[in-house]
């Protein structure tokens, strides 16, 4: 009768040694922050163009009030970084830019947050599976030490196998954890860049609204 996985699984997972037990934490927290940050980043998505349209539509009429209205119904970082700029549409250039900038201080950490936990969880996956190689192959030769090179493969078995397992389960862990980091990282620089493009342009939306009041 076949061994079922999940005994299997546990089997190598004893077999491993003592560093599976960290290997196994940081992939639950790797786990758990992909989870948080894929949820996240969903919220804060939102068509861009669409946004921006509705926001070129109202405040080229001077309807401001109307304009504040669909920022505060958009749950995103770019509608509450336009909305930091929209209230202060009767200030200076530099003032709405400060604003804006101000408001941008505060989302992008946001965004961010957490990546630097995953990058370290895709860089101390494979180093714990490093140590548990060193430490694996330590076995080994304090075996050929103990009976003074009179072995033969069994009694080596548990040293290389940690060696290998472990160096196995660190990179299991570590591969995918980087794709998604980076995957993250190329969302929220994508994000930022959207968010720099949109201020820019209510900032000059602004800006020549009122220099067209004043003419």
């Amino acid at each position: 009768m076949n061994e079922p996985i999940t005994e299997r699984m546990l089997n190598i997972f004893w077999e491993g040694g003592v560093l599976m037990f960290p290997i196994m934490a940081v992939s639950i927290i790797a786990v758990a922050i992909t989870i948080e940050r894929f949820w996240t980043l969903r919220r804060a998505t939102i068509d861009t163009r669409e946004f921006m349209d509705a926001m070129r539509t109202v405040l080229r009429q001077n309807r401001v009030q109307e304009a504040i209205a669909i920022c505060d119904e958009t749950d995103a970082p770019v509608a509450r970084i336009m909305k930091a700029g929209i209230l202060k549409h009767n200030r200076s250039k530099e003032d709405i830019r400060e604003a804006i900038e101000d408001a941008g201080h505060l989302e992008i950490p946001r965004l961010e947050r957490y990546m630097s936990a995953l990058a370290t969880c895709a860089n101390i996956a494979p180093l714990l599976g490093l140590l548990g190689t060193v430490q694996g192959m330590i076995k080994a030769f304090a075996q050929i030490q103990h009976k003074q090179g009179q072995v033969n493969p069994s009694d080596l078995a548990e040293g290389i196998g940690n060696a290998l397992i472990t160096t196995a389960a660190g990179l299991t862990v570590a591969i995918p954890t980087l794709v998604v980091y980076n995957y993250f990282v190329t969302r929220v620089e994508n994000m930022i860049l959207e968010m720099e493009i949109s201020s820019s342009e209510l900032v000059e939306l602004l800006t020549k609204n009122r220099g067209e009041r004043e003419i």
